[in-house]
Order: C-alpha cells, then sequence, then structure tokens
C-alpha cells in the first residue's frame, strides 16, 4: 500500500511543511530523537515534493527533497566518493515503474537486481589501512560527514583488523539488536539518563556520544565496499568490476558482518516479480527478526548498469529502498489499566490515544509490569512510542522525553487488587494477587476443566459461574466434593445432566498427573478467611470485564 503524501493546500502549508522536516531531521541526525515517526515524515516529504512539481517557482532553499539525510546532518571529513541516501517506493506499482525508468535510462531491462533488508540504523564508512580500522565517519551531508572514531571497538561485527592486509572502505548500517537495545537501557537508566525510545535512537545517539561513562556494544552490518585513494591498483580496479553480490560476498571474505548469516541475507533475482517475491518474504519474517528494519534495498547487481545509471545530488539512480508499512508511531499516553490473569498475575495495560500501525487501529499496549513503567519513567499525559510488528502485541517502547510539556502525572499503582480486593504479592516483578488463581476462579476453573487438562465434560464456563454463584464451590477441589442433591438444586440440572456430571467428575480423578499439573491447583489462602461474595468473573458482578478487539491477555 502506498504511503499517502501529506496534503498542502497552500504556499503557507508548505512553508510549515518545511520547517517541520527539517526540525525533525535535524532533531534525528543530531541525536537519534524526532518529534515525528517514520511514516509521518515520509507522508510529509511526499507532499512536499508534490507541492514543489505544481509549484517548481515557489521551492524554498530549506526543503529537504534532493538533500541527502534531508539536508540537516553535516560533517568536516570528506568522502571520497558520494555517501548518498536513497529514494524510495511503497508499492509494487512505484517499484515497476522505477525499474522502467532505469531500464530507459541504461538502455537495456536489468538482467541481475539484488535485494537485501533496509536496515534501521545509522550509515557510516569504515576506512581500513593496510587491513586495519583507522577512521569511522558519518554519512553526514552525503559529500562530507562526522568523525566518530572514537566508536571503534564497540561495533560488533566490524573487525579492528580485516583478513586480508587492505586499503578500502567498507560502508554499511551501524544498529542495536533487540537485546542491545534492552541493555543498552538498562546501563543508560543505571547511570540517571532517559530510555532511548527505540533501537535507532538509541545507535543514533550513543555512536556520536564522546565522552560517556559507559559504553554499550552495537552491531555493524556492511552493505557496501570501494577503494579509497590509496588502494593498490589493481585491487581498485577488481573491486571496480564486482557487482554489488561479489562486492558483498568479498567483504565477507575479510571478516566484515553482512547479512548473509541471518535470517534474511541479501540475494539476487533476475525478473521484477522475484524481487516483489522478495519483498514478501522479508516483510513476513520482519517480526522475528532481533534488529529492526524498515523496507528492503533493491540495486542493479551489476556494475555496468550503475556507472551508466550514475547518481543524482541525493540519491544513485541505480538503486531504491522499497519502504515497508511503518510498524511504530508516536502516540499519547492516556491511562492504565489493572487486569488480573488467570493464574493471578496482574498486569497494566497502556491506554493510547487511537493510533494506525500497519493497517490495524491500537487502542492498547502492553507494560509488562511495574517495574518497567518505573524503569521506563512512564507518565500518563507522555508522547509514546508504540511498536508492532506483525501479530506481536502492540508495545510501548519508551516516552518521548523530548516531548514533554511539564503537564504529564505519575502513573498511581495499585495498593489492593484491583479485581477482589485482596493483597498483592510484589516480591516479584510481576506482581500477583495473593488470592492467586482464587482470585480469578471462574477463569482458573473453566481452565482446569478443559479438555486439554481434566477433561471435565459438561463443566463449561456457564456451569462453572452458576456453581461460584450458588457457593458451592470457592477452589478447584471443592468440585470434587459436590453432592446430587447440591447439583440437584441448581437451575436447569436435571437428573440426567446431574449424573452425567458427577461421573465426568469421577473419571477426571483418574487423569495421568502431567493432567493434574496443567489445572490450577488450590490456593494456599484459607477458605474459612475469604468472605462469599459473587465472584467478579460472574456476569451478575459489576467487574465483570467488558472485552477489548486488540487488547492483550493478561497472565
Amino acid at each position: 500500500m502506498t504511503t499517502p503524501a501529506a496534503v498542502i493546500v497552500d504556499a503557507a502549508a508548505y512553508a510549515q511543511a518545511v520547517e517541520d522536516t527539517v526540525k525533525a531531521a535535524a532533531a534525528y541526525y543530531a541525536g537519534g530523537t524526532s518529534p515525528l515517526d517514520d511514516d509521518a515524515y515520509d507522508q510529509l516529504v511526499r507532499g512536499i515534493a508534490a507541492w514543489e512539481t505544481g509549484h517548481p517557482e515557489q521551492v524554498l532553499p530549506d526543503s529537504p527533497t534532493g538533500k541527502v539525510a534531508g539536508g540537516a546532518a553535516e560533517g568536516d571529513v570528506p568522502h571520497t566518493v558520494a555517501m548518498l541516501s536513497l529514494d524510495n517506493v511503497f508499492s509494487p506499482e512505484e517499484f515497476t515503474a522505477w525499474t522502467a525508468s532505469l531500464a530507459r535510462r541504461i538502455g537495456h531491462d536489468v538482467t541481475v537486481f539484488s535485494a537485501e533488508p533496509k536496515l534501521d540504523g545509522l550509515a557510516i564508512a569504515a576506512r581500513y589501512t593496510d587491513g586495519r580500522l583507522t577512521r569511522l565517519i558519518t554519512r553526514g551531508d552525503g559529500t562530507a560527514g562526522e568523525d566518530v572514531s572514537h566508536a571503534i571497538g564497540t561495533l560488533e561485527g566490524l573487525p579492528l583488523e580485516l583478513a586480508e592486509p587492505v586499503t578500502v572502505e567498507v560502508r554499511g548500517e551501524v544498529l542495536m539488536t533487540t537485546a542491545q537495545f534492552e541493555h543498552a537501557n538498562e546501563v543508560r537508566v543505571a547511570h540517571g539518563g532517559q530510555p532511548f525510545a527505540n533501537p535507532r535512537g538509541a545507535s543514533a545517539g550513543t555512536l556520536r556520544a564522546k565522552e560517556r561513562a559507559y559504553t554499550v556494544p552495537m552491531t555493524f552490518f556492511g552493505y557496501g565496499l570501494l577503494p579509497l585513494p590509496d588502494t593498490e591498483a589493481a585491487l581498485a580496479a577488481r573491486l571496480g568490476e564486482l557487482a554489488h553480490s561479489a562486492l558483498m560476498a568479498q567483504a565477507a571474505v575479510y571478516g566484515v558482518n553482512t547479512t548473509a548469516a541471518t535470517a534474511v541475507p541479501g540475494i539476487t533475482a533476475t525478473t521484477v516479480e522475484q524481487v516483489l517475491a522478495r519483498v514478501q518474504e522479508i516483510a513476513a519474517l520482519r517480526a522475528t527478526l532481533p534488529f529492526g528494519i524498515d523496507g528492503v534495498v533493491i540495486k542493479a547487481d551489476l556494475a555496468a548498469d550503475q556507472h551508466t545509471a550514475g547518481s543524482g545530488t541525493r540519491a544513485p539512480r541505480w538503486a531504491i529502498a522499497y519502504k515497508l508499512p511503518a510498524v511504530e508511531k508516536i502516540t499519547r499516553l492516556l491511562d492504565v489499566e489493572w487486569n488480573v490473569g488467570r493464574t493471578g498475575i496482574i498486569a497494566p495495560r497502556a491506554v493510547l490515544e487511537p493510533v494506525t500501525i500497519e493497517g490495524s487501529t491500537i487502542t492498547y499496549a502492553t507494560l509488562h509490569n511495574p517495574a518497567d513503567i518505573t524503569r521506563r519513567d512512564l507518565r500518563l499525559g507522555d508522547r509514546v512510542m508504540v511498536h508492532r510488528a506483525g501479530d506481536v502485541i502492540p508495545r510501548i517502547e519508551a516516552p518521548v522525553a523530548h516531548l514533554r510539556t511539564g503537564d504529564e502525572q505519575p502513573i498511581v499503582f495499585p495498593e489492593v487488587c484491583p479485581r477482589c480486593g485482596a493483597g498483592i504479592d510484589t516480591s516479584e516483578q510481576r506482581w500477583r494477587c495473593e488470592m492467586g488463581r482464587n482470585c480469578h476462579l471462574v477463569a482458573a476453573l473453566s481452565y482446569a476443566a478443559g479438555r486439554d487438562q481434566l477433561d471435565i465434560e459438561g463443566l463449561g464456563h456457564t456451569r462453572v459461574v452458576q456453581l461460584v454463584d450458588a457457593g458451592l464451590v470457592a477452589d478447584l477441589a471443592d468440585l470434587f466434593t459436590l453432592t446430587r442433591e447440591q447439583l440437584l438444586g441448581l437451575e436447569r440440572m436435571g437428573a440426567t445432566s446431574t449424573d452425567n456430571l458427577l461421573t465426568a467428575i469421577e473419571t477426571a480423578k483418574g487423569q495421568p498427573l502431567s493432567r493434574v499439573l496443567c489445572a490450577p491447583k488450590r490456593c494456599s489462602r484459607s477458605r474459612a478467611s475469604a468472605p462469599r461474595r459473587p465472584h467478579p468473573s460472574s456476569p451478575s458482578s459489576p467487574n465483570w470485564p467488558r472485552s477489548s478487539t486488540n487488547s492483550p491477555r493478561p497472565g
């Protein structure tokens, strides 16, 4: 699906859109933060480009179109070869149109494409002299970048010394894997800092930090290999003739990390249909990857096609980024609900200002546990980065702290179980009701009686509610003390159904130990100390929960 362009109705709206994108790009390239998420930024840039096409005489000099990094990044270390950005497409139709344009430019259809994941990090150039890593440079404005050589030794996948003593430049992406991101936030918070909102911002901010009291690891993935002015002539000539796929194979021989060992390695394809199929394959694996991607980079693989196509001021004409739908958006945290799961776990759930991600409207997200809320320093009213990938339950990464207004309020933690009013066991990160499974008795008993547990035929959810409301069952053990007279006294319980249920309960006593262990255990709290009242799981209770289509299941 094509990402829609922001609608710009007049010159004033155009000027505001330019200002907003420039500010967002400057914030991101300076410290990895931004007031806009990727989707909102892309929509603004497409809207700006559309306005400029119809009003070429009104193009502002600060416009991000046609500029590397939106014109926001600078540097003082010149690149030997321009380090450009990529143009984007958002649909099969746009990609097909791009391939047709490329074919016209080079005079024939592309015979070999390369397709590799578009890694969601920060582009750098790593310079090696006689095989030793000597300098790291950011993309900057494409012609010059920032020296970040202080990060040498902190990037996994970028060796300090190559397997061969060659003088070359390796280009690639620095990012944080999911595990590295969690570790970085733990370290950052331990040192009194605010947690990063997402891995991309974390890698950008960390790479530039020079005087921190700590270091955290990041990962490098190479996507380019080129000679430097001092490269031996024969090697420079050979590198200049290699296809992109062959260059990546050579980088791996040198010991540089590439996507080859991941679940989404770069591949070559000979048709547009094969490329589009690969885009779908990578998109399907996106949620399972241990690092973030936001699209697929597609290139004319052969060096001759690249030389013929050439490059513009912003991007090469022989490569394109096929952007995937955004999986994270910025929205507002409105409230926190506390739900009790079947096992008694008290799970916080974020109530969000509705936001659309991957075609789904998200109004709730998981918050894991109270300790996680405290660690992330979340507050009601915060602008938060919400992440969703595939069918994974939406989660809040962190507050976007630089957007705080001062009106945000602390999140109040419950002092008693929000379901039954009993005490809360806070001895572990995941809080539990002291009543344990008996807090959510109907759900616990229904689960225990299920086919994969005790398999008590005739003891469905409605019958369990009836037994609990009648005061006949207060825990699992009570099922096995029910009498015929008690059951016959219930509404809609005749002699036949009573006898069948009692037979099923008796049969359940012979279930193997594995089935018994799957069923909930008796609560250690004394039944005598627990007051008899309509259970919250009962439809007759005012606390009967209302379901939500996208609410995570607690416990």
